[in-house]
């Protein structure tokens, strides 16, 4: 299993998990896991999703998910699992 973490926030508003879960339909990819809340008009979620099986490979879904955060005004960051986890190792 290959896992990528997928960081969204920005400014709430309707259709963000929409669009973004749409580019990773889309593509094949599973969501393993999802997070997400509202603080004062803050919109943050974290996805652990999984893409052994994607039909495009890790820098064309980061981009198109990068991509379809822009449209919907939100920043998207995404990593594979192993260096979210080292970048966050205390």
């Amino acid at each position: 299993m290959s896992r990528v973490v997928v960081s969204v926030i920005g400014q709430d508003r309707t259709g963000i998990v929409a669009g973004i879960s749409k580019v990773l339909a889309e593509n094949n990819v599973n969501i393993l896991d999802i997070s997400q809340t509202i603080m004062d008009n803050l919109f943050a979620m974290i996805m652990l999703v999984d893409i052994s099986n994607a039909k495009v490979d890790f820098t064309t879904l980061k981009k198109e998910l990068e991509k379809a955060g822009d449209e919907l005004g939100v920043k998207v960051i995404v990593q594979h699992e192993d260096i979210f986890k080292y970048m966050h190792r205390i």
